[in-house]
């Protein structure tokens, strides 16, 4: 240890709280029974973004100097954090980590063999390896690893959630349901991580600068998106996810779909199916007798809209049918009575279908010269389906 002495200042106070949290989250996480495959790897994350913080915990507080041995320990692994995170999103949404998964992983064990091997290289030449290549080299090469991962998982998370908020519309009456605004903050998360690290490994090269104490802000930020994700991600760990999967249909005759559509609208609408709030493809599909994919076909090509705002629209017909004979109803009240899953729903489908908020449409519909629109459904253009 020699002459150095271990100070626990402010700046390891700090990193290390964070960590003993972060752990601590990671702990809670693996333990969960629902969305367990996701979970995981969150927690695995946590546990990883704890160990890229440690270096730097540590190394204010007087290790590295205390004990220089202490160099290359392979503790810090930052090219398993955007994988990972991508990982937990793909998991939530799909159930299972993506395809080749050991793959995406490939770089992080990469990194982890590598320090593990300059780790036990003897001291003289391992702080050899330290100022000459390591220094000038490798640590640059993972920067730019880590920033290629953020940008392109942030890219692949976007795509993930543009088509699982799609497939929830064209199958799910009740979408809001599922947790496709926790997948938004996770983005969000990446993303801010994303613009961070760039900005940061710009600024270094802009000003030619390395100064050890600077990067505490750096690891201070990504430890505090990293709590946010593991306090939001363990209060979301119970969420509902919907496995998204249609049926794949015998390749279909040339058909009217137009005339389907309206036939199926016609039977929806009389039977009064809308009104079931878990209503989804599937199980409109069973109660029409027939596939999931031709009644896909037939909302989307024949109608011209997803399957939600098919369904929300009926109810939302029902909610101004409803308003007409009892104005002064309760607007979330008949909402529900209707079938939405929830205030937000409610809103966007009414304002689709009539043009105007809920409120105002009963404020005219209170004027005795007030004419209701016909009953008929709007593609998400607002022009009418075919006839």
């Amino acid at each position: 240890m020699g002459d150095a002495q271990l100070v626990f200042g402010w700046r390891t106070a700090l990193l290390l709280l964070l960590s003993v949290q972060i752990l601590t989250l990671a702990g809670a996480l693996a333990l969960q029974s629902r969305n367990r495959t996701a979970n995981r790897i969150l927690a695995a994350f946590l546990l990883v973004l704890a160990g890229v913080m440690t270096p730097y915990t540590i190394g204010f507080a007087g290790f590295y100097d205390a004990w220089m041995g202490l160099t290359f320990a392979p503790l810090a692994l930052p090219l398993f954090l955007a994988p990972l995170l991508y990982g937990y999103t793909h998991a939530l949404v799909q159930g299972r980590p993506p395809v080749h998964w050991w793959w995406h992983l490939g770089p992080g064990f990469a990194q982890l063999t590598y320090l593990s091997l300059a780790f036990l290289l003897p001291f003289e030449r391992k702080m050899a390896w330290a100022e000459r290549v390591d220094g000038p080299w490798v640590t640059n090469i993972v920067s730019l690893g880590v920033s290629a991962g953020l940008v392109s998982y942030s890219l692949a998370a976007l795509g993930l959630l543009r088509a699982y908020r799609a497939g929830l519309a064209d199958q799910r009456s009740d979408d809001d349901r599922f947790a496709a605004r926790w997948l938004a903050r996770v983005l969000a998360a990446m993303g801010t991580a994303t613009l961070f690290w760039i900005a940061w490994q710009a600024w270094q090269v802009a000003t030619g600068r390395f100064d050890y104490f600077e990067f505490f802000w750096l690891h201070l930020a990504f430890g505090v998106i990293g709590l946010a994700l593991g306090v939001e991600g363990w209060r979301h760990a119970g969420l509902r996810f919907e496995p998204l999967s249609i049926e794949a249909p015998a390749p279909p005759a040339e058909r009217d779909w137009a005339a389907v559509g309206r036939e199926i609208e016609r039977r929806t609408r009389q039977a009064g199916w809308w009104r079931e709030p878990a209503l989804s493809l599937p199980g409109l599909a069973r109660l029409l007798g027939t596939n999931t994919g031709r009644v896909s076909r037939a909302i989307n090509l024949g109608l011209g809209m997803n399957f939600s705002a098919f369904v929300n629209g009926l109810r939302a017909e029902g909610v101004a049918e409803a308003l007409g004979e009892r104005p002064g109803a309760d607007l979330l009240d008949l909402a529900f009575d209707m079938g939405f899953a929830s205030k937000a729903s409610f809103n966007r489908a009414f304002r689709a279908r009539f043009g105007m908020a809920p409120s105002q449409y009963r404020r005219q519909a209170s004027d005795h010269d007030f004419s209701p629109p016909e009953p008929k459904l709007r593609r998400a253009d607002g022009t009418p389906p075919p006839v």
